[in-house]
């Protein structure tokens, strides 16, 4: 879609727009230039993940687009840019007919099938060998797309194959699909593609702990976030969710004149077409081979690569590259005899549903988790799954002796994706989400605002048990000698009833049990003296508080000198620290307006716990008054060894991206983050390198 040429002058117009951002105004002569860049810019990010330019200087250039189209709406142009962002309330999404049926492809699952496949084909054709295209089968949500004298002008589900939902709107939301194309270069007045709209790995897993931060359960896989996006009504919404489209398939071809362009002979010139125009296609993991025992090689190595492709595919798809033979051969009613899918391994099982425990954490969240008959899947044997709150129970349609299929997509944890009511046979019950809390018996409680109940019993032992394992744990009071399995063996025997009965263990009576040497016991007494005098910002994070990071303990600890400060404190005054909001504020204020939580920690304090900040020589460094936030997966360093350096020179870690964030540390996997700071002037986005760099280490 762009030469070099092109690609090289629309990035010298770029620098000429931004170098005069006040002086450099939009008219009719300079409208479609400033169009074009904007294009070339989202497609650079959308398409080839490469930005040339910031999120910050692309809105620049793209508020002065849409500031001139306001005021000279008449000039406005279907494929503008900002055509695709109006906000729009869909009343319904009316049914349209596909101009070519989209059939379903023939299924294979072992080597077999393939050459059976081949063969067919080989005896329709007449030919000894036959080239063929393999790529991946991507798991999302199938479409196909209308363009008319070059103009996008219609986005269609796959519905039952011959007719489907029209949901152009949210189409238009999708930046790596283009709103035109030049199709008249190749004589093409109207075309339908097909392909498949995604979310890919990074979103879907921030897309999910968006959920699960508003109480709601999150989705069983990718293909479910891709399908319920394009059903959503309101189109701002769409836009959020970082869809993309992969087109990989043209279904028909309307030609101003004949004779068709005779250029395009084969499938894969066909994608290489499109990728020219500027569409997102799976070119650059096409291969061409020739018979079908190098397809299954190809298979073979592809299936190795599947975890590291940033989105999730279920299998490969195989098709007769030479569009005239694949005319020849034709299709059946349900299938083309010219492409065929192999599928993957399954990453899904059946299993039943044999019972449902439910389980209270440090909070008092009570989770409900399945029993289920263990099966093997995606490389592991399930015997237990989280169904996450009464609302997807009743969602998912549960009952105790259900057969269920359940997935497991990559590292995503399972689901389960359904049950199976029509196998029922009137043995089933249903599952009764309990009022009281299995631990205490305390009435649960449930807030207007959440789908999860919870046990509001302070003294509740299955909170108290999860709140000492907390509080011992690595990143909290870092008491090595006492880890999980000993909290709950303690627990049990009674000899910890809670926090404050960690500081009162009765070593003569460990001194008999199995397992405990004078060594072992040495090291649990050494760990624990050890803990009483750690820093504050450790006490207030092992406490448990409901939002409190380790990050924002910190920051607590920086505004107070005794721990018993914070019973003082306003949720007004709380959410005058920096990161500390409305939520975050309202908890820690509940927390120490408790009395049975101010007992404990004057209890503590008896006991010999430093409950007060220490005084720190202010330290000077290289990183003195700059602030510091690292986001994605550290390869050489781990992620609290970083931030301590980073204090060790005088620097400060903040718990998100600001205005007052100077450098942000991207390792793999980068997400939300990288993007909220792209959109920050004056944020320095650095490489885990640079900043080892920054620190000569």
């Amino acid at each position: 879609m762009y030469t070099k040429e092109k690609a090289k002058g629309l990035q010298s117009a770029t620098k000429e727009w931004l170098e005069h951002k006040e002086g450099l105004i939009v008219h009719t002569n300079n409208l479609e230039n400033l169009r074009d860049i904007l294009r070339f810019h989202e497609h650079r990010y959308y398409v080839e993940n490469d930005p040339l330019i910031s999120d910050f200087e692309y809105d620049t250039l793209y508020k002065k687009l849409e500031t001139f189209e306001k005021e000279h709406p008449e000039l406005i142009t279907k494929d503008s840019p900002t055509q695709r962002v109006g906000v729009t309330l869909i009343k319904d999404f009316p049914k349209t007919r596909h101009l070519v049926p989209m059939l379903s492809l023939e299924n294979s699952y072992n080597e077999e099938d393939l050459k059976d496949w081949d063969r067919k084909a080989k005896e329709i054709s007449g030919l000894d060998e036959i080239e063929y295209t393999v790529e991946p089968k991507f798991d999302g949500a199938s479409i196909s797309l209308i363009y008319e004298n070059n103009l996008l002008v219609r986005g269609v589900t796959r519905g039952d194959g011959e007719i489907g939902d029209d949901i152009t709107p949210n189409i238009f939301q999708i930046k790596s699909i283009p709103l035109s194309a030049p199709f008249d270069s190749k004589n093409i007045q109207q075309i339908e593609i097909r392909g498949e709209i995604l979310i890919n790995k990074d979103n879907f897993k921030k897309y999910n702990n968006s959920l699960m931060e508003e109480g709601i359960p999150p989705l069983a896989n990718p293909r479910n976030a891709a399908a319920g996006s394009l059903r959503i009504k309101d189109t701002s919404i769409v836009r959020k969710r970082n869809l993309e489209g992969f087109l990989y398939h043209v279904s028909y071809i309307l030609n101003v004149h004949e004779p068709k362009n005779e250029t395009i002979l084969t499938h894969s010139d066909m994608l290489k077409m499109l990728q020219e125009f500027g569409f997102r296609t799976p070119q650059h993991e096409l291969k061409v081979v020739k018979g079908i025992n190098a397809v299954i090689r190809e298979i073979e190595e592809f299936e190795k690569q599947r975890d590291q492709l940033p989105y999730e595919i279920d299998g490969m798809v195989i098709k007769v590259n030479n569009l005239e033979l694949q005319e020849k051969l034709g299709m059946t009613s349900h299938h083309p005899r010219w492409a065929i899918a192999f599928k993957f391994k399954a990453r899904q099982a059946t299993s039943k549903l044999l019972s449902v425990e439910f389980q209270v954490g440090r909070t008092g969240a009570v989770t409900p988790v399945a029993k289920i008959q263990p099966v093997a899947v995606g490389g592991v044997t399930v015997s237990s799954i989280s169904v996450h709150n009464e609302e997807y129970i009743k969602e998912k349609d549960l009952m105790l002796g259900d057969a269920i299929l359940i997935e497991r997509s990559g590292d995503v944890i399972p689901q389960i994706v359904k049950s199976m009511p029509d196998s029922r046979d009137g043995h089933e019950k249903k599952i009764v989400f309990p009022t009281e809390c299995p631990a205490c018996h305390h009435t649960l409680y449930k807030a207007q605002e959440e789908a999860v109940w919870r046990c509001v019993n302070i003294n509740c032992k299955a909170q108290v048990l999860e709140r000492i394992i907390h509080f011992v744990s690595k990143d909290a009071m870092d008491i090595k000698s006492l880890g999980e399995a000993n909290v709950r063996k303690f627990f049990e025997m009674n000899l910890i009833k809670d926090i404050p009965g960690i500081y009162e263990l009765d070593f003569d009576t460990i001194k008999s049990m199995d397992g405990f040497g004078e060594k072992s016991i040495s090291n649990l007494r050494e760990a624990i003296d050890k803990s009483k005098h750690q820093p504050l910002h450790r006490l207030i994070y092992s406490l448990g508080i409901r939002y409190v990071g380790e990050t924002t303990a910190k920051t607590i600890a920086q505004h107070i000198h005794h721990i018993l400060d914070l019973q003082k404190m306003t949720s007004e005054e709380l959410m005058k620290m920096e990161d500390v909001g409305v939520k975050v504020a309202a908890s820690i204020h509940a927390f120490f307006q408790n009395d049975d939580n101010i007992q404990m920690l004057k209890k503590l304090e008896h006991l010999g716990i430093e409950p007060e900040a220490k005084q720190l020589e202010k330290i000077e460094g290289d990183l003195s008054g700059q602030t510091f936030l690292f986001t994605g997966t550290l390869t050489s360093l781990k992620r609290n060894e970083a931030e301590s350096m980073v204090e060790k020179h005088g620097g400060k870690i903040l718990s998100g991206v600001s205005s007052k964030l100077n450098y942000l540390i991207t390792g793999e996997d980068a997400g939300s983050k990288l993007e909220k700071a792209r959109k920050i002037p004056g944020i320095k986005i650095i490489s885990e390198e640079d900043f080892k760099k920054l620190l000569s280490i």
